[in-house]
């Protein structure tokens, strides 16, 4: 196994990932990752659907997200476990997620990773105190049920967190039980 270099590409995401951790430990709340979002092309959902489910993941929620996000969801669960990929289809061409996509030069890529939070509008008050560059006004209502909002990718000038990051809270509980996705 050898070093990572001081200045090495790995050393500077474990730099930016340490700095993530120790920016979010102060947002009261925060209990797991919840989802790692993908964004796939227009037309292509079903394939990347059918992908994941090649490496265990099983489809445990579907959801067409109008308003601003203007996005077709899957959410994708391996095992039991609580974190999930949620693979995101543009709906329109003003959707955020096309945007990316158009961005990233026609190619799909991470949207953003999601925390799951006790409570949006605390974590939401605790965060917008702290000087975070907040993109939505208030905490809003998500997709599943959920309320969530998100934070700016460039949002603290001393620690940009370089992607953009989802707070959701589930009112429905804090941890998966069942298969079929039910929460407790």
């Amino acid at each position: 196994m050898r070093a990572r270099q001081a200045g090495s590409p790995a050393t500077e995401q474990g730099v930016v990932m340490g700095d993530v951790q120790e920016e979010l430990k102060r947002v009261p709340g925060i209990r797991f990752v919840d989802h790692v979002a993908i964004a796939v092309k227009q037309g292509e959902l079903e394939t990347q659907v059918r992908a994941y489910e090649r490496l265990g993941f099983r489809e445990i929620h579907r959801e067409e997200v109008r308003g601003g996000d203007q996005v077709r969801e899957a959410l994708l669960q391996i095992d039991e476990g609580p974190n999930l990929i949620q693979l995101l289809e543009p709906l329109s061409p003003d959707s955020p997620v096309q945007k990316l996509i158009d961005r990233n030069g026609g190619r799909g890529g991470l949207a953003h990773v999601a925390f799951r939070v006790e409570s949006a509008e605390r974590a939401f008050d605790a965060m917008q105190a702290d000087g975070f560059q907040l993109i939505d006004k208030a905490p809003r209502k998500g997709s599943r049920g959920t309320t969530v909002f998100f934070v700016h990718p460039k949002s603290r000038a001393e620690g940009a967190f370089g992607f953009l990051i989802e707070m959701v809270e589930d009112p429905r509980g804090q941890v998966r039980e069942g298969g079929d996705g039910s929460f407790a």
